[in-house]
């Protein structure tokens, strides 16, 4: 079993109790831990897998909370920092009346931007796959330690899993928003996008063409997600379709990083991605796809993520 690693923010959500409403009208707010690296980890502990986060949160209650909560799930925090030199980072999300979600955040600099690579120089990436998001990539300390470990992990073999996760409203400079995550798709080796998030990282409205774009910069797999639709997964050579399912949904926080963390899940039980057939692979999609659309069923992100039992109990009756 490979241990899943990532790196990035971790941070509280504050969810609305009601729906349809913009921030300036929300009165009351839930607080749930929350941050997509962070969500990932979570994700695989809970399906009886190996995990470990890389971050950073403030010397305060809302750290300290966070902290807890990654220990009690599970998850590897010896590489998770506390500084009071920054606050943990904060989200505010309001939500439409079909769980479709936006943001308000508090950062700049957050405790999880001013991570420094000389904190996590020592961390062992032998026999592991190491995910990161874009939200490390604006220009902070955080940005050159993610590049630094992903360059140690890929010295030591690891796959590089890259979900762009886009939050638009953080980066002023959309251009350079796109440059940089352009720059960190070439250490990836699979990329996880929406279908949202394909014309602005590529600029391309062509999918197939877009496709191409990525594979041009040596990513070996891609996985496409398209919402209630389903998902696209590619290789150079391969592509196979698989649907999603229909439930109702109360907030889609945290459906992408539980897919991508389902997914990751599943390949830290095999011995290799690239030996598997097509029918292990659909398999794969469609237990990842069963786990997002679990998780948007409830409210929260890390909360609201499934456990292994709950996701094939929802495979067998939708079978």
């Amino acid at each position: 079993m490979k241990k899943v690693i990532s790196i990035g923010e971790m941070l509280i959500d504050f969810i609305p109790k009601e729906k349809g409403y913009g921030l300036k009208d929300v009165n009351n707010f839930i607080k749930m831990p929350g941050g997509a690296p962070a969500n990932v980890c979570v994700c695989v502990s809970r399906f009886g897998g190996d995990s470990k986060f890389i971050g950073q949160v403030g010397k305060d209650g809302f750290g300290d909370f966070l902290k807890n909560t990654l220990i009690s799930e599970g998850v590897d925090t010896t590489h998770v920092f506390q500084t009071d030199q920054a606050h943990t980072a904060l989200a505010f999300v309001t939500l439409t009346d079909q769980g479709e979600r936006d943001f308000a955040f508090y950062r700049n600099p957050s405790a999880d931007q001013i991570l420094d690579e000389n904190q996590i120089k020592d961390v062992d990436f032998k026999n592991s796959i190491y995910h990161f998001c874009s939200l490390s990539l604006d220009d902070y300390p955080l940005k050159e330690a993610v590049k630094k470990s992903i360059l140690k992990a890929r010295k030591q073999n690891s796959l590089i899993s890259f979900d762009p996760n886009l939050r638009l409203s953080l980066f002023n400079n959309h251009m350079a928003y796109q440059n940089v995550i352009l720059e960190f798709i070439e250490f990836a080796d699979l990329l996880k996008v929406s279908d949202d998030e394909l014309f602005f990282i590529t600029k391309i409205k062509d999918e197939k063409k877009a496709i191409e774009f990525l594979f041009d910069r040596h990513i070996k797999y891609l996985v496409l997600t398209r919402g209630k639709d389903g998902v696209s997964y590619f290789t150079k050579d391969t592509q196979i379709d698989v649907k999603g399912y229909s439930v109702d949904v109360k907030d889609t926080t945290g459906a992408g990083d539980a897919w991508i963390g389902s997914f990751l899940y599943q390949i830290s039980q095999k011995d290799d991605l690239s030996t598997l057939s097509n029918e292990v692979i659909r398999d794969m999609l469609k237990f990842s796809n069963a786990a997002a659309a679990l998780t948007t069923t409830h409210l929260g992100a890390m909360t609201a993520l499934p456990s292994l039992d709950q996701v094939k109990a929802f495979m067998e009756k939708n079978s």
